[in-house]
């Protein structure tokens, strides 16, 4: 059995049935579900940022911020 490595963060307030703010500190250990979820608990995606962060290394395997534009 593994254990729960991902967390979903945001600094606006997620809305969606799914992830009600009392599960806000959730672990999952599926970093697909947890995207999944991320990106279902925000109203526009395109709009406000949300991430998936692997809690042990603190890599973000997932985010909606758009990346820098490379020159």
């Amino acid at each position: 059995m593994t254990s729960a490595h991902y967390r979903i963060e945001s600094r606006e307030p997620l809305l969606g049935k799914l992830l009600p703010s009392s599960m806000f500190g959730r672990l999952y250990a599926d970093p697909s579900l947890a995207v999944a979820v991320a990106v279902k608990s925000v109203v526009d995606p395109t709009r406000q940022q949300v991430r998936v962060v692997d809690v042990d290394s603190g890599e973000i395997v997932f985010d909606t911020a758009p990346a820098p534009l490379e020159p």
